[in-house]
């Protein structure tokens, strides 16, 4: 392997630093005149931003990239300049020549030597890994022998440590994900434990080792820590010279996760039992281990060793959170789910942290290592959020590893062809369907969700990042790449990534007559059943819940739901094996575990799962190097939980180097995730204090202007019976545009190399009879089907033909890269068919007429109700003699001037904004039901006995919720209301154009009362 492709300063070499700088004293240390240099992530070029459309609103996150500005006088959350001038100390260390200056043992100057320069059969230990170790090295070996001028250094890290952890001594070295964290914990070890046989009476070193983990996966997989291990990193990877592999076998080494440091019961007894021997006095039963039992069952090979070392996996779930002087949020500050994380997230901390200082007060510990991508405090724990660790002493960001190619480069959606907003819609799709999506535990509430209703634009998503993903698994297959790429799918609960799963893997569903249909999966290759409803032998897709299989402890509800991918893993694990007895052996967790952790790896039980369903998916130290496509459901707060989930997908195929002795570039297409290292921390300014007035109805001197309006809480029509006739017209046109159904092209963009456009043309292929049948059906069981009786199939044919009129008569248009088969979509079938059944109503008006349904215990509404304060600063003052309100609260200077043109007129009675009215008209927006807030009501004089109510609706750019209202006002709310007959004549307008408000309504009032008078 080429030496140049270690040291040469350029574009995908793992580290180099072009404007590095430093002067030699006579004995090679560096003298005080070290010129400061940049940050190495000041030098590369970030991940693309989206391109913007308009000023975003506000900024509702913290952002990590510069803490700058952050620290106090209290609590530091800056150490990038103490790392920098670490950086320069270690870089003039390195290049002396000769190691007798290098003020190191000798055992440790052989194996630096060895590190450096020996030609490794495989790959070669990377300069990030190489410098992550140098720093510790030279923090404990070097720096106190070069007297006053690095004293800071110690002193920073004693401040550093006294504040956050009184009772430890912690080092934080942060490495991006896929850079190796691995391998530089056998190199911390190899250090140790050589110098620590060699030098036995030595308190610097030790060869006793406690690797603690966040998860059983993790745990599994530093097996190869362990010297004796078949797959051993120290002689696989030739990390130890051979002649002092004897001295690795001398360790002694523990790995644990903390779940481990729970004090346990020692002895189980029964609630009754308990309280009866608390007896009369209601003494407590020490039935609790001590933390000395603990200890000796954790790490009963360390009992006798002193001042171990503790090697800190994913390290930022170890910390005390900080409450009495905290400087930034704490779990009581938050609500909700963000407060129900951040507690949970402090107690799996506090549990850490407290199990390490119980092993000091036992053991004793010299150094804690705390290894992590991101080493940041996290939220609610009373520092600022995404600032990192103060004891951070070795920096290689993601951003790093990005440039310099030891993990893929990450594509994220720079552009899309949706008009307006800040940023392109899969950039963050969260933002869009957040409020959408069912909360926590919504699934185990016994109402049970339809997969199939999952918002459209998450749909729209999947259909894109899906058809790349196509392409990509035909390319593996023409390349004879047995395993397929694997696409994952990153959940906020258990609740949205059932869903998720069952959309795109296929589900039974119940039918009322107690039997089940299969609803295949949407996207073909993650289908876990055949044509022909059989479950496939070995799944393509798996939902996992990390939390649980983490813990050690499933559920009965997780392993229910899971009973058949479960006894489908074991049989192929017995086929495998060849040992009946292999799947009795594992428990269900262990076995689903053993599925996540070898996805990808051939001749194992993961070895074609393509697709992966997960919730959390942030602490497992998920390992496949297959990952091709992230799709990010959940919210993101900060750029740590973007780095964290983009890191699931980031660690390479390959290692091969081209004939240029570079890596080969390879990609992970991400949609969802926020992923923006370029942005700052925002301060929001104070906001600018605004005049607050009280609007309300003035009583009684205007009384007589009061208007009186039903409250109308849905509509009744007789479905038809025989003969089904349908009047289309402008507003029964649906539109599929990107604005509607989500982007139709996405620009993905990583920050070199080849962009993508992920598109959803493969749904081209969808043929027409195909979305007639489906749209007709949905028509026919879902909007004229009462419930718990059966669908009126004798209708379908006449069905059939209106909605073949629909489609062919041009009243569905498809704009922007959009197609028809996108009405396969429940959403979007549910808006085709409301405007059918629009049409057929006012085909059916007369024979049928609507009847309005209102509130049974409050069904009339009245402007002498308007009572509230408002700061609101466009806002009209009415005239006494035409509003019974003495304020008009205005949304647009649209509606201002229609105040203006509405009082003017002579034929307007009275009128009142809908504002704190409490108007409010239901309607479907696919099948959601939604309220329909109409902006004004004007009493009108048209020659009538009794005057004429005309509901306003003021509207610029007109979607198509918008035409849903429309349908809804003039084919239901309206005629049914003025059926009732008690409250008067009711009529519907809406108005457009802003200078042409006051010569349409001069017209519209001219054109009611003609047609009154013909």
């Amino acid at each position: 392997m080429s030496q140049a492709f270690f040291e040469k300063p350029i574009l995908n070499s793992p580290y180099a630093y072009p404007d590095r700088h430093w002067e030699l004293d006579a004995d090679g240390q560096p003298t005080q005149r070290i010129i400061e240099m940049r940050r190495r992530s000041d030098l590369i070029t970030p991940v693309p931003k989206p391109k913007k459309r308009r000023q975003a609103k506000d900024q509702g996150q913290m952002l990590f990239a510069d803490a700058k500005g952050l620290s106090t006088d209290e609590q530091e959350y800056n150490p990038t300049p103490i790392i920098n001038e670490v950086r320069t100390y270690v870089d003039a260390w390195r290049r002396l020549p000769n190691p007798e200056q290098w003020l190191v043992t000798p055992e440790t100057a052989r194996l630096l030597q060895h590190w450096r320069n020996h030609e490794f059969s495989g790959v070669r230990p990377f300069f990030c890994q190489i410098e992550a170790v140098e720093t510790a090295i030279w923090l404990a070996e070097v720096a106190p022998k070069l007297g006053a001028r690095s004293a800071r250094f110690r002193a920073h890290l004693e401040g550093a440590n006294a504040q956050a952890n009184p009772d430890l001594m912690r080092v934080a070295l942060k490495l991006a994900t896929g850079a190796g964290k691995t391998t530089v914990m056998a190199m911390l070890i190899a250090w140790q434990t050589v110098n620590a046989v060699r030098h036995p009476n030595s308190r610097q070193f030790s060869r006793g080792f406690l690797i603690v983990a966040p998860g059983i996966t993790i745990k599994d997989r530093l097996r190869v820590l362990l010297p004796n291990d078949p797959d051993s990193y120290y002689r696989n990877r030739e990390i130890v010279p051979p002649d002092l592999l004897a001295e690795i076998d001398k360790a002694k080494i523990v790995i644990t996760n903390y779940h481990a440091f729970k004090l346990r019961e020692r002895i189980a007894l029964a609630k009754g039992t308990r309280d009866a021997l608390k007896g009369w006095r209601n003494e407590a039963l020490q039935t609790l281990e001590t933390e000395g039992q603990m200890v000796q069952r954790v790490m009963p090979d360390l009992m006798g060793l002193k001042n171990i070392v503790v090697l800190n996996d994913e390290a930022h779930h170890c910390y005390r959170e900080r409450v009495k002087d905290a400087t930034g949020e704490t779990e009581a500050d938050l609500k909700g789910e963000d407060r129900e994380a951040a507690k949970e997230a402090n107690e799996a901390a506090r549990l850490w942290i407290s199990g390490l200082e119980a092993v000091k007060r036992k053991l004793g510990l010299a150094m804690v290592y705390d290894l992590s991508a991101t080493p940041f405090f996290l939220r609610g724990s009373g520092y600022a959020e995404g600032t990192l660790f103060p004891w951070t002493m070795s920096d290689f960001s993601l951003m790093d590893a990005i440039e310099c190619g030891i993990v893929k480069l990450p594509r994220v959606p720079v552009a899309d062809n949706v008009p307006g907003g800040d940023t392109p819609m899969f950039r963050d799709l969260w933002e869009h369907i957040g409020k959408q999506m069912p909360k926590k535990g919504r699934s185990a509430s016994g109402r049970k969700l339809d997969p199939l209703k999952l918002p459209t634009e998450l749909l729209s998503a999947l259909d894109a990042l899906y058809g790349h993903y196509e392409k990509t698994h035909r390319l593996w297959q023409e390349s004879g790449i047995k395993i397929p790429p694997v696409f994952i799918v990153v959940c906020n609960n258990t609740a949205t990534s059932e869903l998720v799963f069952d959309y795109i893997s296929g589900f039974q569903r119940d039918n009322d007559d107690g039997t089940t249909t299969l609803e295949n999966g949407r996207l073909a290759l993650f289908r876990n059943f055949d044509e022909h409803g059989n479950p496939l032998p070995r799944p393509n897709t798996i939902l996992i819940d990390s939390a649980q299989l983490e813990s050690g402890e499933i559920s009965k509800e997780f392993r229910e739901a899971h009973a058949g991918e479960i006894e489908r893993f074991k049989r192929e694990l017995v086929e495998r094996t060849g040992d009946a007895q292999a799947a009795d052996r594992l428990d269900d967790a262990a076995l689903l575990r053993e599925v996540m952790n070898t996805v990808g790896k051939t001749g194992r039980l993961g070895e074609q799962v393509r697709c992966v369903v997960s919730v959390s998916m942030l602490t497992e130290g998920w390992d496949a190097n297959t990952v091709t496509h992230i799709l990010g459901l959940r919210a993101f707060g900060t750029q740590l939980l973007c780095e964290q989930v983009v890191g699931r997908g980031l660690r390479r195929q390959s290692y091969d180097l081209n004939d240029e002795d570079r890596f080969n570039v390879e990609y992970a297409d991400i949609l969802g995730i926020p992923f923006d290292f370029a942005a700052k921390p925002v301060v929001a300014p104070p906001a600018r204090p605004r005049e607050t007035v009280r609007v309300h109805a003035v009583r009684p001197d205007r009384d007589a202007l009061a208007i009186i309006y039903p409250r109308v809480e849905g509509y009744r029509i007789e479905p038809p019976e025989d003969r089904v006739t349908a009047l289309f017209g402008p507003d029964h046109v649906l539109d599929l545009t990107p604005d509607l159904v989500g982007p139709s092209v996405t620009k993905n963009q990583g920050i070199i190399g080849e962009g993508v456009d992920l598109t959803i043309e493969h749904l081209h292929e969808v043929r027409t009879s195909t979305i007639l049948f489906h749209l007709t059906r949905h028509l026919l069981y879902d909007k004229y089907r009462d419930p718990g009786e059966p669908p009126k199939l004798h209708l379908f044919g006449q069905m059939k033909r209106i909605t073949r009129q629909w489609l062919e008569g041009g009243y569905l248009k498809c704009s922007g890269g959009t197609y028809p088969a996108q009405l396969l979509y429940k959403e979007m079938a549910d808006m085709a068919a409301e405007r059918i059944k629009a049409a057929i109503t006012e085909g059916l008006s007369g024979s049928q007429p609507v009847k309005a349904i209102l509130d049974p215990y409050n069904p009339t509404g009245s402007s002498a109700f308007v009572n509230f304060t408002t700061s609101k600063a466009l806002r009209w003052q009415t005239r006494a003699d035409r509003c019974h309100v003495d304020w008009a609260v205005c949304d647009s200077d649209w509606e201002a001037e229609f105040c203006r043109v509405v009082e003017n007129h002579p034929r307007t009675l009275a009128y009142v904004k809908n504002q704190g009215l409490g108007l409010e008209v239901p309607y479907l927006m696919g099948a959601t039901a939604r309220k329909y807030l109409p902006d004004f009501i004007v009493r009108l004089d048209d020659g009538q006995a009794e005057p004429l109510h005309l509901i306003v609706e003021i509207k610029g750019y007109r979607g198509e919720d918008a035409k849903e209202k429309a349908n809804t006002m003039r084919g239901y709310w309206v005629p049914g209301v003025n059926n009732i007959g008690k409250y008067g004549r009711w009529a519907f307008a809406e108005f457009r154009e802003v200078y042409e408000i006051e010569r349409q309504f001069g017209a519209l009032v001219a054109g009611i009362i003609g047609k009154d008078a013909a």
